[in-house]
């Protein structure tokens, strides 16, 4: 089976590919010539997530699937959110965004927040949706120099670590994206499997 994953982040296909199956084949939106950027006009997580698939499904005709994450901060009511790459602007500046979420906290004692990242596959015309979530807290300054995004400043519950500074194992096995992810792959292979 063949894929497209609707990202152009390098870091998140990898952590995605690492977890797939040698019977599924992941094509990037470059192996496809895909170089525009997909909109993401959705007020919520989900619907940006079955935006991005519609849009390759439509435009390239694969089958595919898109995933869109947010971090939600309780303090913040819920923000960054649906906007956590354009927390800081639209430049997507994942520096910029900590910097200013970790300002946005600067004077909070609840520092807890949550990772969710939803999945919409396009497969034979039929859409699904996949959730992972991974609860945690921010820390009062970043640290580590693995991952991306915001794993620098967040710290899953159970864990003195950040994201950034766990092994990529065991950020798969723990965090919103592989439990997606994961989710993803039960039902791709039940569905190989008929």
């Amino acid at each position: 089976m063949t894929l497209v994953f609707a990202t152009h982040n390098k870091n998140k296909l990898a952590e995605v590919q690492a977890l797939l199956p040698e019977s599924i084949t992941l094509l990037s939106l470059e192996d496809i010539n895909c170089h525009e950027d997909i909109p993401e006009t959705s007020g919520t997580i989900e619907g940006n997530a079955i935006q991005k698939a519609e849009y390759l499904r439509e435009k390239y005709g694969y089958d595919c699937f898109a995933d869109d994450t947010g971090l939600e901060v309780r303090a913040l009511r819920g923000a960054p959110g649906v906007y956590s790459a354009r927390y800081a602007g639209e430049a997507k500046n994942p520096e910029a965004n900590m910097d200013k979420l970790l300002f946005e906290l600067r004077d909070k004692q609840d520092r807890s927040a949550r990772f969710k990242t939803v999945i919409a596959l396009h497969l034979n015309g039929e859409l699904l949706q996949f959730e992972g979530t991974v609860n945690g807290m921010i820390t009062v300054e970043k640290s580590g120099d693995k991952g991306f995004g915001y794993d620098p400043v967040f710290r899953p519950d159970g864990y003195d670590r950040t994201f950034a500074e766990l092994p990529l194992e065991l950020k798969n096995e723990i965090g919103h994206r592989g439990k997606a992810v994961r989710k993803l792959i039960t039902y791709l292979e039940a569905y190989t499997a008929d």
